[in-house]
């Protein structure tokens, strides 16, 4: 039995973590993500319907930071678009974690197009990780 293709395709993302027990932590245990294949240096995760997969990488690789609002913003990076709901649930989680913040939980954008509300983290191997939400989701591509 096949199922269905998804109404939007989904994204594969691999990742390079230093400490898969961490990534393990991390992703399946704070974020909630559901554990799929793994062997000794890979780990796949379902991360809302999307694959994505941590991969033992322990050389660190190069950050940048662009100015967008008033923050600097790390580049390269990676995250989800939820429901408004859902991102003040993950933003809890992760301050009951004592999860330090890139860029703390806010509205960004407030009144203009492209209101969201987004926040920005490290993975404990250094990965950028930005999470966002819209009121109103034809504003995800507002210009």
């Amino acid at each position: 039995m096949s199922a269905s293709p998804p109404s939007i395709p989904r994204f594969h993302l691999a990742m390079p973590v230093d400490d898969l027990d961490a990534a393990r932590r991390f992703y399946g245990d704070l974020i909630g993500c559901a554990q799929g294949r793994s062997s000794d240096t890979w780990i796949d995760w379902n991360l809302h319907g999307h694959q994505f997969v941590t991969h033992l990488a322990p050389a660190p690789s190069k950050r940048v930071h662009n100015p967008v609002d008033g923050h600097d913003v790390p580049v390269p990076h990676f995250g989800l678009i939820l429901s408004i709901p859902e991102f003040h649930k993950l933003a809890d989680r992760f301050r009951e974690a004592d999860t330090e913040f890139v860029i703390e939980p806010y509205l960004r954008f407030e009144g203009l197009p492209g209101e969201q509300w987004t926040m920005f983290l490290l993975d404990p191997a250094g990965n950028a990780l930005e999470f966002k939400a819209f009121a109103d989701d034809s504003q995800v591509f507002a210009v």
